[in-house]
């Protein structure tokens, strides 16, 4: 499929050749919920914890004498049943990560740069960089592309200045071709790519030779 290349003022400039194997599949929105779902999980610091009964400060004597009081059984102040006291099932630290098959996480972003491709809210823009690093050069050449919508900028490789100014916009995120994020992907409203990422973006997720894939299996 061809993509039209937009300069950093926002004209047209001329087509570029997106591999139909990357940008042009249909869309699999199941692929697409596992990826997100996965990242989700993958962040989740898992770091909740309360403490039963066991682990609860305090002491073991009964607070008054078992019967004769008139009052229900008690046993001893950490009991869940007081205030203050241990918490019954309650969480305990653990990982909530999961790990997803590179396939299916390749054939995922497939589908979400299809998606993308489709819907027309991808724009191939030239390469360029920002040599002073600062966020206002970036921001006023973001103002040619609907500015303050939740854009998505994917990079040629990891350029520190560029990164350095894009770090203070808000509605902004930053993406290297080789490392893409399926939930900032996906929600963004719009992805800007810079024509050097497009290209590697048909290589690095297009077809690719069985040998490849079964030493990558391996490692």
């Amino acid at each position: 499929m061809n993509c039209t290349v937009y300069s950093k003022e926002g004209k047209e400039l001329r087509t570029i050749e997106l591999s139909d194997a990357v940008f042009g599949l249909p869309v699999n929105d199941d692929l697409i919920y596992y990826a997100i779902t996965n990242e989700l999980a993958n962040m989740r610091q898992g770091n909740a914890s309360t403490k039963d009964r066991g682990e609860v400060h305090g002491s073991n004597a009964k607070p008054y004498k078992q019967k004769g009081t008139g009052r229900a059984r008690r046993g001893d102040k950490k009991s869940p049943l007081i205030v203050g006291g241990g918490t019954v099932f309650g969480p305990k630290p653990r990982d909530y990560s999961w790990a997803m098959p590179k396939k299916a996480k390749r054939q995922a972003m497939k589908s979400i740069l299809s998606l993308k491709a489709q819907s027309d809210t991808l724009k191939i823009i030239e390469d360029f960089s920002i040599e002073t690093g600062k966020t206002k050069d970036l921001a006023g050449l973001l103002d040619n592309f609907n500015p303050g919508t939740r854009t998505v900028l994917v990079l040629k490789d990891d350029d520190p200045m560029l990164k350095r100014a894009a770090a203070n916009i808000p509605w902004l995120r930053y993406l290297s071709y080789n490392r893409l994020r399926a939930h900032d992907l996906f929600y963004g409203r719009q992805v800007l790519m810079l024509e050097t990422a497009a290209k590697n973006l048909n290589e690095f997720y297009g077809p690719r030779d069985k040998a490849v894939e079964r030493q990558e299996a391996a490692q």
